[in-house]
């Protein structure tokens, strides 16, 4: 084992270890210790610099080379990467005091520019990459990601132009099938304890359904077709459309007053909801297309919409499907509220993407691309956190401190306000970066979107590092 050492030559502080891989790995196992402490300094590294190519996240050359050896030696894969996270996640989970939200969705990651990968075709056929199926362990009570239960990457496969509804009802690489291989993967939730699927409109598949209720799991679904349904959980019920059934339902309860963006008019606004429910039973499709017993299953089915939308706004209309009892328009507010986290997966994607640039990997081989895919979606994490933490309800009180590290709040107050004042709350500093990378911090501007932020980190980072130098220069010659 000697060789590893020299292999390995990047030695670790264990101050620099804990913060971000203590959070949000614990501990890691590559099969050696100096493979061990060498991930742990290249992901901290990279936490610190999420922006820009690898380069820019390891600007020390004896990092990047540890980091190039590492990601190719045959230990390290994206599950051997990803396991101890989603421990980590589990762990948080079960310490979370109330019901915690599994939301899945699938993204594309484009690796078009990259032939030496030769990755299968993604999107119009014209690229190549992966499709990335993340399920993302939530809080909803606190708006907090908790972490990662389960990453696919998955690679479409060539079949023949006239497959047969048996011959690909039967095959394996079946995209529809990730959503049930997800739900498979992720942890059974212990005793006491409430774990619930939530899924947009692509999960919307009765073979996904049939497999929620044979695993017990709680399941939230946006409708996305007119099923066949029967009324209620009577065998004499009668049969309908869920969607048309449920829009003949009366509104019941309150009206509730909910913000929104507003993609039509580009704004955020209030927007007045009603909602109704009914117990109703799905009826399976009459050409299989899926593997799932020939019954049909007990739902609940959810409306949510808005009345009186604006002349040139998009009215918010929601059929949800859900395996939990709705029994009240109390329960019906639940799901629709469960319903409305699901945003964070997309800002967990803009994160990969946007904040970590997941997408400009120039690596040659996929057994070093899938486990750096890995670590990025787990700073991806970390970013939404840092970011969520100024939307949470006490962030204008919150210290800005207890989110960064203390001397990126003084050098951007310093620069912010020209003179001495308070340390800034966690609102006023997300702001303040947001205001570093261009935006203007007016009302109608909205809240600062991920380029932005960025933009001003990148700066942040800068100036923190020049302060940094000055100081080490003054107590040299002190």
């Amino acid at each position: 084992m000697p060789a590893l050492a020299l292999e390995y030559p990047v030695e670790v502080d264990p101050e620099v270890c804990q913060g971000f891989v203590a959070s949000y790995f614990g501990a890691v196992d590559l099969g050696h210790q100096n493979r061990n402490r060498c991930f742990e300094r290249v992901a901290q590294q990279i936490s610190r610099h999420p922006g820009g190519t690898l380069p820019d996240k390891l600007n020390d050359p004896n990092d990047y080379a540890a980091m190039d050896r590492l990601m190719n030696r045959p230990e390290t894969t994206h599950a051997s990467v990803l396991l101890p996270h989603r421990q980590k996640t589990v762990a948080k989970m079960h310490a979370c005091p109330g019901v915690v939200l599994v939301l899945h969705d699938t993204t594309v990651l484009d690796y078009s520019g990259k032939k030496s990968l030769r990755l299968a075709e993604v999107g119009n056929g014209h690229g190549s990459g992966y499709l990335c199926h993340n399920s993302l362990a939530v809080d909803p009570e606190r708006r907090e990601v908790l972490g990662l239960v389960s990453q696919i990457l998955h690679q479409r496969v060539a079949v023949r132009r006239r497959e047969g509804v048996k011959q690909k009802r039967e095959r394996q690489t079946r995209e529809s099938r990730l959503w049930s291989r997800a739900v498979r993967e992720c942890p059974t939730a212990p005793p006491g304890k409430r774990c619930v699927d939530v899924c947009d409109r692509g999960a919307d598949l009765f073979e996904f359904l049939a497999t929620e209720q044979s695993l017990g799991r709680p399941c939230l679904v946006r409708s996305k077709n007119n099923r066949r349904i029967r009324i209620g959980h009577e065998e004499q019920g009668a049969k309908a459309l869920l969607h048309d059934h449920l829009k003949t339902l009366p509104p019941v309860g309150p009206v509730h007053c909910k913000e929104i963006f507003d993609r039509a008019l580009q704004k955020e606004r209030t927007a007045k909801l009603r909602v109704s429910y009914a117990a109703v039973e799905i009826l399976p499709p009459h050409v299989k297309k899926g593997e799932y017993a020939n019954m049909p299953i007990r739902t609940w089915g959810v409306r949510v919409w808005e009345e009186s939308p604006p002349a040139k706004g998009t009215k918010l209309e929601w059929f949800l499907i859900c395996l939990d009892p709705v029994t009240s328009a109390e329960d019906a507010w639940q799901q629709c509220d469960w319903y409305s986290c699901r945003w964070m997966e997309e800002e967990f994607h803009k994160a990969q993407k946007t904040g970590c640039q997941i997408e400009d990997l120039q690596f040659r081989t996929e057994q070093a691309l899938q486990p750096m895919i890995a670590l990025l979606s787990v700073v991806a994490v970390m970013l939404l956190n840092l970011r969520q933490a100024a939307r949470r309800p006490d962030a204008k009180e919150r210290k800005a401190s207890e989110v960064v590290k203390p001397i990126y709040e003084e050098v951007l107050r310093g620069w912010r306000y020209k003179q001495p004042r308070e340390e800034m709350s966690v609102y006023e500093f997300y702001l303040a970066v947001a205001r570093l990378g261009g935006h203007m911090n007016r009302k109608s501007d909205g809240f600062p979107g991920w380029l932005t932020l960025w933009r001003g980190w990148q700066k942040l980072e800068s100036m923190v590092a020049g302060v940094k130098i000055d100081r080490q220069r003054h107590k040299k010659f002190a």
